[in-house]
């Protein structure tokens, strides 16, 4: 069955691919540039993240994303 298991992501996609530069050693500058939009953008983006988990600060969203299967160290 096509339909056993759905995943429906926590993070949207821009999320994603912002925690995903984050874990691959990129700053708020550098993912700013690359994505062609502002640092506060970034900045909104991974501070929307570490609200919906609940948790204190970027490392703490990068481990809870981790954990979660959101996020991986490929």
């Amino acid at each position: 069955m096509a339909s056993d298991y759905q995943h429906r992501s926590l993070l949207t996609v821009r999320e994603r691919e912002i925690f995903h530069l984050l874990v691959s050693d990129h700053s708020t500058k550098q993912i700013s540039e690359k994505l062609s939009i502002s640092e506060k953008t970034v900045r909104n983006h991974i501070s929307n993240t570490i609200q919906k988990l609940g948790v204190s600060g970027r490392s703490q969203a990068i481990i809870e994303l981790l954990r979660l299967g959101e996020l991986s160290l490929d």
